[in-house]
């Protein structure tokens, strides 16, 4: 019941958006009653917040299993890098929804999002301070900066990328990793 909630909600979230789609709307696609609803979540805010950290938990679990994981630091940032490309765009109406709405969200909710979404940032950046601190990646341009760019791109992709297109999304994802380790001096990781 809880994954068909998420599921009804995402969908009419991406049909209609958050501020377009009512509480009522979500139970009766969903075939549930409120109270079995206000049983797994206590607000809409709720739902918006589940459907954005199911797919912030995911690639945090597969971001930490790659920085943590063998290889040089230049093939594991290509490699998280290239990760969080292709599950951001196969998840692409979770994450399209959550962005577009999330400025909606209660300020203490949204607060706790942020910061989830900062620790996801901040163990990313761990992996080019550590190729900065070992000389093989550039240090002209601050670690921070380099994160909050390669990331502004990331979020940028729900406005371009298709499933349909003319690139997947594992191939999207292994060029963008390919940009970024060309902006910070490392050249590129061969196939």
């Amino acid at each position: 019941m809880r994954q068909r909630l998420l599921s009804e909600a995402t969908r009419l979230f991406a049909e209609h958006g958050f501020e377009g789609t009512s509480v009522q709307e979500i139970v009766v696609a969903a075939g549930v009653t409120k109270g079995a609803m206000y049983h797994y979540f206590n607000s809409k805010d709720d739902l918006l917040h589940e459907i954005y950290g199911r797919v912030l938990r995911m690639q945090m679990d597969r971001l930490t299993r790659i920085a943590d994981g063998t290889g040089t630091v230049v093939e594991r940032l290509h490699r998280a890098a290239a990760d969080v490309v292709e599950t951001t765009s196969a998840n692409l109406d979770d994450s399209t929804i959550f962005f577009r709405s999330m400025h909606l969200l209660a300020p203490e909710t949204r607060k706790n999002v942020r910061a989830e979404r900062r620790l996801y940032h901040e163990r990313f950046r761990d992996l080019v301070l550590e190729g900065q601190r070992e000389g093989v990646f550039s240090d002209r341009v601050a670690a921070e900066l380099v994160v909050d760019y390669f990331f502004g791109s990331v979020h940028h992709l729900s406005t371009w990328f298709r499933a349909d297109g003319p690139l997947t999304g594992a191939q999207v994802g292994k060029q963008f990793a390919d940009l970024l380790l060309a902006s910070l001096g490392a050249g590129h990781v061969g196939e």
